[in-house]
């Protein structure tokens, strides 16, 4: 791509939350712990689910999914970040092609992360709606291809913004007021006309946020329904512990979502306000959606024990193999 004056764009600089250099380690401790936390929680889970035979269930398989999806959702934004707060240069640059790389690959985790919470809706409404065609109906070849359609949809969409930002020429001001190369903040940092690239982001946006909460809103609808048709107090409290976990973290996606949106609606000048709710978005949501599942799940916390005491023998049966002479 070229400047206005024909020079070619090499670079962006993303200025991050805060340029005072006392507060940089504050905020390289923070954004690590909350990162190590992420990948650790998740790779748990996935790994938990894996080694126990009894959570290879539709279920379980999309919480896989959803763990794996939010580890390659931080890790799009936050590694870049860390490694600008830690070099304390004034120049927190990111190449253009970088800047573009971690666009696109933002919005295919992020599309990602709300098809698949629609996906384990949909799983929560058979499993309570329909328990005896559940086996059936959640078969594995619909599973897989469930998975397989929501990372389709979200590549061909991010595929379809990243090549429309790709066609635009930048001015001079190449400063986003940001942590990470967020679409709109790049957007706006055209010189050319962004009609067409606004009117598909929001008409993206407003699909992307419209469409999967209607399917999971659709959903609980019904299974609340069937718990009220459901007579004994312990079935519907089985029932309400089943999806308990992912409302909550639907509730957290959204209401983030929403935060995000309403920042940089009611102050769209003021980036350190839409830079902090993102935090709440691309870093506390993955981050706390494994405490969310593993402390109200038997089966996880179950198979998380088992994990641990296995990595315990191990490490006893390495540790005694080295002492031998």
């Amino acid at each position: 791509m070229e400047l206005g004056n024909d020079t070619e764009i090499s670079e962006f600089l993303l200025l991050g939350f805060s340029q005072e250099p006392e507060q940089q380690p504050l905020i390289f401790g923070l954004f690590l712990s909350m990162y190590l936390i992420t990948v650790f929680g998740n790779l748990l889970i996935i790994l938990a689910v894996i080694s126990d035979a009894h959570l290879h269930t539709p279920m379980y398989f999309f919480l896989t999914n959803l763990s794996f999806v939010d580890i390659c959702f931080t890790s799009t934004t936050i590694p870049k970040m860390l490694r600008n707060v830690q070099t304390q240069s004034k120049r927190k640059a990111i190449s253009y092609e970088g800047c573009i790389s971690q666009m696109y690959f933002y919005m295919l985790f992020a599309v990602l992360d709300d098809f698949l919470l629609t996906v384990m809706a949909y799983d929560r409404y058979v499993a309570i709606c329909h328990p005896l065609h559940y086996t059936v109906i959640m078969s594995p070849r619909l599973c897989g291809l469930l998975v397989l359609l929501s990372w389709i949809i979200s590549t061909l969409l991010s595929l379809l913004e990243t090549l429309l930002v790709l066609r635009l020429s930048f001015c001079t001001d190449l400063e986003i007021p940001h942590f990470f190369c967020e679409i709109k903040q790049i957007v706006q940092l055209a010189c050319d006309d962004t009609l067409l690239n606004d009117t598909i982001m929001y008409f993206t946006a407003v699909l992307l946020g419209g469409g999967p909460l209607a399917g999971i809103l659709y959903s609980y609808s019904k299974i609340i329904f069937s718990i009220h048709g459901i007579s004994s107090p312990q079935g519907k409290y089985k029932a309400v512990s089943i999806c308990a976990s992912h409302l909550s973290v639907v509730s957290l996606y959204y209401c983030s979502s929403l935060g995000v949106y309403l920042s940089s609606a009611t102050a769209p000048h003021n980036s350190h306000s839409s830079a902090t709710a993102s935090v709440m978005y691309t870093v506390v949501t993955p981050m706390l959606n494994p405490f969310i599942y593993s402390l109200r799940n038997k089966d996880i916390k179950r198979a998380l024990k088992r994990l641990i005491h296995m990595a315990v023998i191990k490490r006893e049966i390495v540790l005694g193999l080295k002492k031998q002479p």
